[in-house]
């Protein structure tokens, strides 16, 4: 390696093990795709067996270990195709030498509980004014890092749009429609016709903080990379929250969940803007005994067809372990595995995510 820079080194070790890790991919996509075949085989002898009158209770357990092993490789493979998209190491190099020095007190700040120097290197650093007793902004480096780390762990972020934004007072028009057109003839008069409808979205505010605190021997006995710990940890945390949040938070001082906002039975057109559609199975806290996937085929094309490029489900685990087990009428699974690198697996032919 003489000669190349660290620079170039650091680009070359990204490759080796960039290249490392989508063969990692494809060998879990083996696995997975070897796994969905043995579901298949007990599952169909699963149906066989309570067709006869039987139990099937072995099947059961062995058809329920499958899942578990499917959805953990499921994991793994979306945990590399992450890594594919990390935007760096924790801890790497800045060419800033006060945001580099800020990052070195910072250290020693979490390790040893010295604070010397921090309030005017954060001033330099960050260009944060603060007073003797006030805290310590976490380095840009690792707020960003906890920022993409977030990301695979939490399911809403993956499938929601995400926008870096300066002030709360954020509002995003929404074309409602309402424009009217007529045929008329060349020299006919051309009266007016209605006017398109804006409506507007203002999504709910709130603030996640994280302020852990660690005995002063243990501070002293790390020997770790404590920044990566931090990372990793707040992140983790960070992504339950704020997952939560936007599923079923109520609004107060956290966003307003997804299954927050008032829903109803009509069509797009027929309901007030704000409220979502949502279709009913039939049975309380279930699916229809017969037939259940239509329910599905039915939700698909309730959508517009503008809409259903970026679609994808949302289930939690029961649900998804019961829609694994559907099929069509020519006998195969509307669950499909993805089998190839960044195509993931798909039920009706539409990604999904567990939530």
């Amino acid at each position: 390696m003489k000669g190349l820079s660290k620079k170039g080194f650091d680009i070359q070790f990204f490759a080796e093990e960039d290249s490392g890790i989508a063969a990692q991919v494809k060998e879990i996509a083996e696995g997975i795709g070897a796994a969905f075949e043995e579901y298949r085989k007990t599952n169909d002898a699963r149906i066989e067996e309570l067709k006869k009158g039987g139990q099937a209770g072995e099947l059961e357990t062995k058809l329920a270990k499958i899942e578990a092993d499917v959805q953990t490789l499921e994991k793994a493979r979306s945990a590399l195709e992450a890594k594919l998209n990390r935007p760096g190491l924790v801890g790497g190099g800045d060419d800033n030498p006060d945001r580099a020095a800020y990052r070195k007190a910072f250290e020693g700040f979490v390790r040893k509980g010295n604070d010397a120097g921090l309030a005017e290197l954060q001033i330099k650093a960050v260009q944060v004014g603060v007073d003797g007793d006030g805290g310590y902004a976490v380095p840009e480096e690792l707020s960003r890092t906890i920022y993409e780390l977030e990301g695979p762990g939490s399911p809403m972020r993956q499938v929601c749009t995400v926008l870096q934004i300066g002030t709360e007072e954020f509002r995003q028009l929404v074309d409602l429609g309402g424009a009217a057109s007529g045929w008329v003839g060349e020299t006919a008069a051309r009266p007016d016709t209605n006017t398109p409808q804006l409506g507007e979205v203002s999504p709910v505010f709130g603030e996640i903080y994280a302020q852990p605190k660690a005995t002063q021997k243990s501070l002293d006995d790390i020997f770790f990379n404590v920044e990566s710990w931090l990372a990793a940890s707040v992140a983790k945390e960070f992504a339950m929250q704020e997952n939560t949040a936007f599923t079923i938070g109520n609004g107060t001082n956290k966003p307003k969940g997804l299954l927050a906002y008032p829903a109803a039975l009509t069509a797009d057109g027929a309901r007030a803007f704000g409220t979502l559609q949502y279709f009913r199975t039939g049975v309380a806290a279930g699916f229809p005994a017969t037939s259940p996937s239509d329910l599905l085929i039915d939700v698909i094309h309730g959508i517009k067809p503008g809409y259903r490029a970026g679609a994808v489900w949302m289930l939690n685990g029961l649900t998804l372990a019961q829609v694994r087990k559907w099929k069509d009428s020519d006998g195969n699974y509307l669950w499909q595995p993805g089998l190839t690198l960044g195509v993931p697996s798909a039920i009706l032919g539409y990604g999904y995510v567990e939530n």
